[in-house]
């Protein structure tokens, strides 16, 4: 297996990015909440914040839990190349393409990829944006 790439204009060429499924949102997570551990356990990435756990859930599992969304519904996008936790440059790509069009982007690093949350009705067309940025529209 290859390793991470460094280099910030071949992570741009090999972003890849793709939609994953799912419809995903932001809630904060009350420390009373009787379904936090279960709900945590779960979710897709978390942010202990000074006010609480932020938490990433598909939607349907916040509205069945009765949690507020605190933003949007989202799309996931995951860029496919193995970024380099230390490399420059990509996410700045991204942010700058979707920020150009007017679409919010929050971006959560994996080891070995860049997740994307974008809003459930631009998702196609951040799509569309990063493919061209990466000089590969298919």
């Amino acid at each position: 297996m290859a390793g991470p790439v460094r280099d910030s204009q071949r992570m741009i060429r090999e972003m890849a990015p793709q939609r994953r499924p799912g419809r995903w949102v932001f809630v904060s997570l009350p420390e009373a909440h009787p379904e936090r551990p279960a709900l945590a356990a779960r979710a897709l990435a978390s942010v202990r914040e000074p006010e609480g756990l932020s938490v990433l859930i598909p939607a349907g599992e916040a509205a069945r839990h009765g949690l507020s969304a605190e933003g949007p519904v989202m799309a996931y996008l995951m860029l496919g190349v193995h970024s380099a936790l230390d490399g420059t440059g990509l996410t700045a790509a991204v942010s700058e393409t979707l920020a150009a069009a007017g679409i919010a982007c929050n971006v959560v690093a994996g080891c070995r990829h860049d997740h994307l949350f974008v809003p459930e009705e631009r998702a196609d067309e951040a799509l569309a944006l990063l493919r061209a940025r990466s000089g590969r529209d298919g």
